[in-house]
């Protein structure tokens, strides 16, 4: 390999004194040229065969001279230069390679360094910011990801262990039972959250525009959750304007409404109220959802459409983190726009804007 790179270094040594070579010679030719007719005709010298046997001589002389010393001076601006610059970045590169992002590459302001090195270093290390960014969060990601799992994983396992006791009760046995199909369907929604959000992220979900009434779709996403209010006894206000179009993929949109129905009712205690709110501007529909749950604090707020991000850990086994994620994803991919207000202990109200027909 080293013979193979000698062979090429030396071989690129000689096509370039050649090129010197070669533009020396013309040069000084047809300046000697030059040079001697117009001293001849100054002078009235006759040359001889001799002497111009002699000239030609001296002047192929000077010309090898004068390329090597050239080939020796570009060979020497190049080491300096292109060729320590470009060693520079070919190293980093190679780190990044090997997986190394931490590696950036710092700004040249040398003498007869070429501007467009800058150019290049600075693409260079926006570069290796995005991939280290991106590696950090595949990393978290993939944490995020083996943690969630590993919960129910352990739940299921501990159920199943207790349900192979020979004493156990109809009603022990029942209760164990339900344990490992609510965490089962814990893991199989986290599956089906993790793929949705890869693939909103990805670009591979194309909405599917067309034109409906949003103020039908919220009380039919509503009433899925009539069970579960119901049950906790949390009180339903609602004031939605009908006859509302909005042209809009309708099942990503009802994700976003199932999400934030999901967490209003889940943060929400017994005997609280949830509010559902339509109402429209001359472009815009806006959907306000508010809860008299316990609210989000200040240093929470920022992260909650983060993925993963459970600002309130003692529902974490209600959830998984990727809610509020794929609700700010589908909104962005709406072109609508997404604001939460929230006090802690009283409760939170999240907006939605998209454009209506």
């Amino acid at each position: 390999m080293r013979k193979s790179n000698l062979t090429h270094r030396i071989l690129r040594g000689i096509y370039g004194y050649l090129l010197f070579f070669l533009l020396v010679a013309f040069l000084v030719t047809c300046t000697t040229t030059l040079f001697l007719h117009i001293l001849s005709e100054n002078l009235h010298i006759e040359y001889t065969a001799q002497n111009i046997g002699t000239a030609a001589k001296l002047t192929f002389a000077n010309v090898i001279v004068l390329s090597i010393l050239y080939t020796l001076i570009d060979a020497i601006r190049r080491r300096f230069t292109t060729q320590r610059m470009t060693r520079h970045i070919t190293e980093a590169a190679k780190r990044i390679v090997k997986g190394d992002f931490d590696v950036r590459i710092a700004p040249v302001s040398e003498f007869g360094m070429d501007e467009k090195f800058n150019e290049i270093i600075d693409c260079f290390n926006k570069m290796a910011e995005e991939l280290q960014s991106v590696e950090t969060l595949r990393t978290d990601f993939i944490a995020n990801v083996s943690h969630e799992m590993k919960t129910p994983l352990a739940v299921m396992q501990n159920y199943g262990t207790l349900l192979q006791a020979s004493n156990l009760t109809d009603e022990k046995r029942m209760e164990y039972a339900k344990g490992v199909i609510d965490n089962s369907r814990r893991m199989a929604e986290l599956m089906t959250n993790v793929l949705k959000l890869n693939r909103l992220e990805n670009q591979q979900i194309y909405p599917q525009v067309t034109e409906f009434d949003l103020g039908e779709q919220l009380c039919e996403c509503l009433l899925q959750f009539e069970n579960i209010w119901e049950k906790s006894g949390i009180d339903i206000e609602s004031d939605i304007d009908m006859g509302v179009k909005v042209k809009a993929d309708q099942e990503l949109l009802s994700l976003v409404w199932n999400n934030l129905f999901s967490n209003a009712f889940k943060f929400t205690e017994a005997d609280g109220k949830v509010c559902v709110m339509l109402t429209t501007t001359k472009h815009h529909a806006i959907v306000t959802i508010k809860d008299t749950g316990c609210g989000i604090s200040p240093e929470i707020g920022p992260h909650i459409f983060e993925k993963f991000y459970q600002g309130d850990t003692s529902h974490s086994t209600q959830g998984n983190g990727l809610g509020l994620a794929l609700v700010k994803r589908v909104v962005d991919i709406m072109q609508g726009e997404i604001s939460v207000e929230s006090t802690v202990g009283q409760g939170t109200t999240f907006s939605v804007k998209i454009r209506r027909v």
